[in-house]
């Protein structure tokens, strides 16, 4: 994929995430709830090695969104709505695309 001049892919499709934060969906591996032990021992880890990345702007973590950089990133919307999220922004892109085909 080609890449611009800062680095970042040319076709990065951002989601919001709340709290004015925003996820590059096509470098995401998994999004996961954390309250199973092996995903908060991960979560632990990571806080220790500085591969976390918290933007739940204090508030209570209801997803971790595995990177394909190795980082972890903490969510305060639930795996549910964060995929629904990129489906409905999939499906726009989609529509959009059809919509200048014709």
């Amino acid at each position: 994929m080609p890449q611009s001049k800062n680095g970042a892919s040319a076709g990065t499709e951002l989601v919001h995430v709340g709290f004015g934060n925003f996820l590059a969906v096509n470098k995401v591996l998994a999004i996961v709830t954390p309250t199973s032990a092996p995903i908060q021992r991960m979560i632990r880890e990571g806080k220790k090695e500085k591969h976390i990345i918290d933007i739940t702007s204090g508030r209570r973590t209801k997803a971790a969104v595995f990177m394909d950089s190795g980082q972890i990133m903490l969510v305060a919307i639930t795996p549910e709505a964060l995929a629904g999220r990129v489906t409905a922004a999939r499906s726009g892109k989609v529509a959009a695309a059809q919509g200048h085909d014709e």
